[in-house]
Formats: structure tokens, sequence, C-alpha cells
């Protein structure tokens, strides 16, 4: 009996440490900033997050000049081109005459600074150059603009410098809302408070005659919420109106009398006195 539970305890181990080392290399590196992870600033962190959006995607563009060179660069923003290679590859260059791959940048080699409506993101730490630019390494410089409606788009090389001694790099640009700065509210704030005024009338209203109707079981007027005070404070306003807009006094008697029954009564009686016996 000891033996199967030992082979069954050694199995559960095995198929633990692989499905360890299996959610280990499904998980992507992602860009980590030149510098100690301590000397990171705010700000690079939050461009890194800003550019979260573009992780998942990735961005092909094939240069061909004449027959000696015809390229296809591969970049994928902070996540590797490639992630079964391990080499930290964030931008790469693929010759299509042999397939002979060469990493331009890599992601954990990364730079990245904006200004008001782009994003300026370098991934350092390419291959060597050969006989160019002082045999140092490749740099990747790729600039995203704004562009409002448009997750990612018009990926594409600008440049090549590579005839410096040093302080070469590939130029590249796309477009991209990532980059644009957060839109103003149109709204001024006396909109704003006059719209959560409208707003809170709304919810008095609609909730008093639920609880009028459903609850108090009130019908006609009487479902209208707090009715006998909004019917007292109507009144008093009009009295208030009443008394102040008045263009005469309230006790003043009319200019003018008219013939009325009362006085057609009383001169009648006048009249019949004189008939009388005395």
């Amino acid at each position: 009996m000891s033996s199967p539970c030992h082979t069954s305890a050694v199995l559960a181990v095995f198929m633990a440490l692989a499905v360890g080392v299996g959610a280990e290399q499904s998980k992507e590196r992602s860009c980590d900033v030149v510098g100690d992870e301590s000397s990171e600033s705010q700000m690079e962190r939050a461009l890194l997050k800003k550019l979260e959006p573009l992780s998942q995607m990735r961005f092909n563009v094939t240069v061909e000049k004449g027959k000696t060179e015809n390229y296809v660069y591969h970049f994928r923003v902070c996540r590797e081109v490639n992630s079964t290679l391990h080499d930290f590859g964030g931008l790469v260059q693929t010759d299509r005459q042999n397939g002979r791959t060469t990493v331009i940048g890599r992601i954990n080699e990364t730079q990245v600074f904006n200004g008001s409506d782009w994003i300026m993101l370098i991934y350092k730490g390419g291959d060597s150059y050969g006989s160019h630019c002082s045999g140092e390494k490749r740099r990747a410089v790729i600039m995203i603009s704004c562009k409002r409606g448009v997750t990612a788009s018009s990926f594409s090389i600008i440049s090549e410098e590579r005839e410096k001694e040093q302080e070469c790099f590939y130029l590249f640009e796309m477009d991209s809302s990532v980059a644009c700065p957060a839109e103003d509210s149109h709204l001024s704030v006396g909109s704003i408070l006059l719209i959560t005024f409208a707003s809170l009338i709304a919810v008095y209203i609609i909730g008093g005659f639920l609880y009028q109707r459903l609850v108090v079981g009130a019908k006609g007027m009487e479902q209208f919420p707090h009715f006998a005070f909004w019917q007292d404070l109507g009144n008093l306003v009009a009295d208030g109106c009443d008394f102040v807009c008045r263009s005469k006094p309230r006790n003043a008697p009319a200019a003018y009398r008219g013939v009325g029954d009362d006085q057609l009564g009383e001169e009648s009686e006048e009249r019949d006195d004189h008939l009388l016996p005395m």
C-alpha cells in the first residue's frame, strides 16, 4: 500500500511544479525602466500604465530598399515580440532574404517621457552594430502622437541614424489616443450645479410620489410629496405677491361707487316715509 501512495505523491509534486513553471512562462514580461526600481519616477510609472492598452497589440512594417535591404520590423508596446526566446526584444528586425533577426531594442532597458500631446518610448540595449556607430548597442525610438478616436495606427519607420560615431538610433512613429491629454469638461460650475439640483428635484418628486401611492395609499393630489406644505407655501407666496405688488392701499375706498341694490333700498325707504300716516 505504501508504494502506490508514494508514487501518487511524487506525481502530484511533479504536476504542481509543472503548473508553476507553465504559469511563470505564460506571464509576459513588461517594460522595465532604466535604473533601479527605487529610482523610477511617478511620471514614468504613470506613462507606462497609460500605454498598457496597447500592450496586447502587435505592429509590423516592411521596408524595402532595392535588392540589398528588405526588412520587416516587429514591435510591441512593453511586451516581448517573441516571448519564447526570453530575449526581452520589444522591437525586432527580420531580414526577409536570409531570415536573420536582430533585436533593435529591449524592454528591460526602457525610457519613457512625454509632452502635451505625445509620448516618447525608447528601447535601449539592442544587438550591437557591426562596423557602424563604434559597435555600440542599437536603440529604438518610438514617437507616439495623439490622435483621438484611434487606439493605434500608422506605425512606420522614419529613419535610421547610423552614420554617427555614437548615439545612433532607429526612429519610428505611430498614432494613438493614449497620447492625448484629458479633455476638459465643457460644463461650467453653474451648469453642473443646475444639473445636480434638477436631479435632486426629480428624485424627490418621483420617490415621494411612489412612497405616497404605494406605502401611504394616497390618491389624487395627495400623492404629491408634502402636498399640504407646498399648498401652504403657495398661499403664503400669493399673499406676499398681493401685498407687495398691488398699486393701491388695501383699505382705500373706491373712487367711483355705482348704483347698487343697497343704495336703491335705502332711498326707497326714505321716499316712503312721508306716505305713512302721522
